[in-house]
């Protein structure tokens, strides 16, 4: 019998506001059960299909457990310290030996004041704070929290694997 090993792997790198790398964090993404149920529906109940995904950040200290879900999830919350109106997307380039990235096509985010990030989410909506949405997985940071500060920007690489175990 094979299974099938569904892996996501964050790189999430800040620069400051002259370009010059201050941190970076490479995480594992804890698949959560909605995320893996949303596959299952997609892929073998062909059930309706969005391609729609969002990268969000988390506040300090989050610990993502396998139940969570946008409407609960007790162990983190989203930091909101970006510019931008929505989340950015998660924009995947091409499929190949089982795995997808966004190396092209970076979730950006432009920090527009003094916060703490301690990691990192995958959501099918792209509202800002928002607590809709199927809950695809998220990670914390291996090293702790880290500080941004308004002109920092933090880029988010996202890779997703399934591979044969």
């Amino acid at each position: 019998m094979i299974h099938v090993d569904l892996e996501d792997f964050f790189i999430i790198e800040c620069v400051d506001k002259n370009g010059k790398q201050k941190w970076v964090e490479n995480i594992q993404n804890l698949v959560v059960t909605a995320g893996l149920n949303d596959i299952l529906d997609k892929y073998f109940k062909g059930s309706t299909y969005t391609a729609s995904h969002f990268v969000g950040l988390s506040a300090g200290t989050p610990t993502f457990a396998a139940a969570d879900t946008m409407a609960s999830h007790s162990g983190w919350t989203e930091s909101a310290v970006y510019s931008e109106a929505t989340r950015p997307a998660y924009t995947p380039g091409t499929v190949s030996a089982g795995s997808v990235s966004n190396s092209a096509s970076k979730a950006s985010f432009s920090i527009n004041s003094s916060g703490t990030v301690g990691g990192a989410f995958i959501v099918t909506n792209s509202t800002k704070s928002g607590t809709t949405g199927t809950l695809y997985g998220g990670g914390a940071f291996t090293g702790g929290n880290r500080s941004v500060v308004s002109g920092d920007t933090i880029n988010v690489t996202v890779t997703a694997t399934a591979a044969a175990a």
